[in-house]
């Protein structure tokens, strides 16, 4: 068995196979976002992590690297929207500058933003976070937020010890800034992780019971709620795999199989950018380390639109993490 996944030659396993046998193509259609993984440096280590960032990550995007990627935006005006994650984004110090430059030529800037940054500051040089909220809404950037549960010990359990009160404490300055409030045109979104070996639940469902329960218990608001799918790469793997429940996980994704919702795999609309500027088809891949390839290795130096168009995807057996059930994208449910 290789490292994060099933044994390549089960049939059963063969990601491949399912889309022949259900006469789905998975083949690129556009290249709307380019999602930029900027930093593995983290000041959590959530269990599910399938980056395995931490406090004690260095991998960070360097300057040339920033701007080539906007150098690319500013060539691409079908490229509309820069998607920043990590590890916590804000904690590379070229973040505000990507930021700031991405808004001026008139791209949609989506931040994967943790909570706790804000007041755990950064876990290195022990610089301040505080002022990322009023950053946020002068830059007008979309948040997404993981809030495993609306309970504490769910979130907790997760994500750390304390995590559930400084993420309320951070959502309650959001909203205050206008954040989650139709009307003010700052988005803030939230995304549901399953704690533990489970498949999420319908996204329209326990997005109600969010919506519902923050703002009975704790007045707070916000636009959507993302379902998104643990994949058995990395942390959330070496988990699976002490509890012995690794194997099962494979077959549940594997039995949960939607061939509606592989054909909407959010990498045939998005390419992924790792903090050495390697090009990837997603951040799922990026962490396997299954760069695109076309003549040569891809990379933001030789990053071509029209070759990202005819790419062949890379596909192996995690991709059934992405078609269970609903589906599951850096969006929520596809299906």
């Amino acid at each position: 068995m290789g490292q994060n996944q099933p044994p390549k030659t089960s049939p059963r396993y063969n990601f491949k196979n399912f889309l022949n046998q259900y006469n789905v193509q998975v083949a690129p259609q556009s290249v709307e976002t380019l999602q930029a993984n900027i930093t593995f440096l983290c000041n959590q280590a959530c269990r599910h992590c399938h980056v395995g960032a931490s406090p004690s990550r260095t991998e960070t995007m360097e300057m040339d690297v920033v701007d080539r990627v906007l150098e690319i935006l500013t060539r691409n005006d079908r490229i509309r929207n820069l998607d920043l994650t990590g590890g916590a984004p804000e904690l590379n110090p070229n973040f505000d500058y990507f930021v700031v430059e991405a808004q001026k030529i008139g791209k949609h800037v989506i931040v994967r933003h943790n909570l706790t940054v804000t007041f755990d500051g950064h876990p290195q040089t022990r610089k301040s976070m505080e002022y990322l909220p009023e950053f946020f809404a002068s830059q007008k950037v979309e948040i997404i937020s993981s809030l495993p549960y609306y309970q504490p010990y769910f979130t907790d359990k997760q994500r750390g010890n304390g995590v559930f009160e400084k993420s309320l404490k951070s959502l309650r300055i959001l909203n205050e800034l206008g954040y989650g409030k139709e009307e003010s045109g700052l988005h803030l979104n939230l995304v549901y992780n399953p704690v533990g070996a489970f498949l999420p639940p319908s996204q329209e469902s326990i997005e109600s019971d969010y919506r519902r329960e923050l703002r009975s218990r704790f007045g707070i608001v916000f636009n959507n709620l993302y379902t998104i799918t643990n994949m058995p790469i990395f942390r959330f793997r070496d988990q699976l795999k002490n509890l012995g429940a690794l194997d099962d996980y494979w077959r549940k994704l594997v039995n949960a199989f939607n061939p509606a919702a592989a054909r909407a795999v959010m990498c045939r609309k998005q390419i992924s950018i790792g903090y050495d500027g390697k090009l990837y088809d997603c951040d799922f891949n990026q962490m396997l380390g299954m760069q695109i390839v076309l003549k040569d290795p891809a990379t933001v130096k030789n990053f071509d639109y029209n070759a990202m168009l005819n790419r062949e995807i890379q596909l192996a057996p995690h991709c059934f993490g992405c078609t269970a059930g609903a589906g599951s994208s850096c969006g929520g449910s596809t299906a």
